[in-house]
């Protein structure tokens, strides 16, 4: 019984792991930057955070945009119909563009907010220069994200993979020279740490492309793009996938936002070591990520098939692989809770060390938190992606604002108080959330693939 499940094991984490790879690279941008800048000190770490915190909402919005793209090109790409993967990519592409520099700009006059948030004022003071920089990143990353979306639907995923690698490369060079003032560079502190993701996301987007262009499958989709040559009816298909998908992966992103600014009320240690657990969390995440994709791919291919029962077995398989997964990444969150925060502060430093040990402290017991949402983070996810195989965003868009913002978030609010829990009732109501989003998206799943194996018994 379970070997139909784990013989599709090793096709799924050879499609999933170069976009799990790819995926780590872009928060391993963020680790760097966190290593990096937690030498500094507190402060710089807390800014850090404050301003990516504006950041993962408006990237949350983009790359749950550009996730439209690899289901279309998934169905195009298994009907052998290049016209239609062509098109939906063009006008994917377009799309993302436009709201790349949408969102750049949003952030600008957004950044006032900081002042509102009752955020530490030395925090806010530091973040405003790096927010700047890391918000013009978003349009190359908002582009790339189309590039990697549509070469995810070829089932392409390794190019992306390569091109975040060499992203990481240049990002992690730029930071040590730039932050720290080495090699006769000026010493910027944070704000080298975001010039140096600007370029490096830059350099990750051309590389991309020029990846793709060299590839016989790909050349002719990248290449003589009408750009501004525009079907309305192809800009609205992709708008009714693109906007449920986007406002699926924002209230996720928002709620975890919302944990940084409630951390944020508690003080800039509260902060630091909220964005310490939150890093190590986005890193486990991007492997359910990866299996979201090899989901959404899969199931995309057996749609455009019609073969429902055997789209309903694959996308179990992946499920039970990223359910296995989760569970060791639980295990080692428990296992390491105490140690894995002090890899971003420096505890030899006698000027901090007050601060730096309570950052570690809080941090850690978040890490327990972090270990037991695991499984609902990742099993969220993974039937996110089958659900946008299927192309059902509507319902799953509702699905995800109830659990997170009507049941988690509530929970994060009152828990998150000084006189309640603190940080640790923060991230129970993240636990909730997660868990509550996890099980009523699996029943969303089960329904309607029993009810499209049944309707095609019918016709047959």
């Amino acid at each position: 019984m379970l070997a139909k499940y784990t013989k599709e094991f090793n096709y799924n984490l050879k499609l999933a792991t170069p976009v799990m790879l790819g995926m780590l690279g872009h928060t391993f941008v963020s680790l760097i930057d966190n290593i990096m800048v937690g030498q500094l000190g507190s402060a710089e770490l807390a800014a850090v955070s404050l301003g990516n915190s504006f950041i993962f909402i408006a990237m949350s919005l983009g790359i749950g945009f550009s996730t439209a793209i690899t289901p279309l090109v998934a169905e195009a790409d298994s009907e052998s119909n290049f016209k239609k993967g062509k098109s939906s990519f063009k006008h994917g592409l377009f799309l993302c563009t436009v709201l790349s520099i949408i969102l750049f700009l949003l952030i600008l006059l957004a950044k006032p907010l900081m002042h509102l948030m009752k955020q530490p004022e030395e925090v806010v003071v530091l973040a405003k220069p790096y927010l700047d920089l890391v918000a013009f990143s978003l349009i190359p990353l908002i582009i790339f994200q189309g590039f990697k979306q549509f070469s995810d639907g070829l089932s392409m995923t390794k190019y992306p993979m390569y091109a975040t690698l060499v992203a990481n490369i240049v990002n992690v060079v730029l930071n040590y020279v730039l932050i720290f003032g080495k090699l006769g560079f000026p010493k910027m502190g944070i704000v080298g740490a975001a010039l140096g993701t600007v370029v490096a996301r830059i350099i990750m987007l051309f590389f991309l492309w020029f990846l793709l262009t060299k590839h016989e499958k790909s050349k002719a989709y990248v290449t003589k793009i009408k750009f501004f040559l525009l079907n309305k009816l192809m800009l609205k298909k992709i708008m009714n996938l693109a906007f449920p998908s986007a406002m699926q992966m924002f209230f996720e992103v928002a709620i975890f936002t919302a944990a940084i600014w409630l951390s944020g009320l508690l003080g800039k240690n509260a902060q630091a070591a909220n964005q310490i657990a939150l890093n190590l969390s986005s890193m486990t995440f991007m492997v359910a990520i990866g299996l979201s994709v090899a989901a959404m791919v899969r199931v995309g291919n057996q749609k455009g098939l019609q073969n429902f029962k055997e789209l309903r077995r694959i996308a179990f398989s992946i499920f039970l692989l990223g359910l296995f997964l989760a569970t060791a990444f639980a295990l080692m969150f428990f296992i390491f809770h105490d140690h894995l925060p002090r890899i971003y502060v420096d505890l030899d430093d006698p000027a901090n060390f007050n601060d730096v040990s309570e950052v570690v402290s809080i941090a850690s017991k978040l890490l327990i938190a972090a270990a037991i949402f695991q499984l609902s983070d990742s099993i969220q996810v993974m039937v996110l992606g089958a659900l946008r195989g299927l192309q059902d965003v509507k319902i799953p868009t509702l699905i995800t604002f109830v659990a997170y913002w009507m049941i988690g978030f509530p929970m994060s609010f009152f828990l998150g108080k000084k006189e309640a829990l603190g940080s640790f009732g923060i991230w129970l109501g993240l636990l909730v959330g997660l868990t509550s989003a996890g099980i009523l998206l699996f029943l969303r799943f089960n329904y309607l693939t029993k009810r499209l194996i049944s309707q095609k018994q019918i016709i047959d």
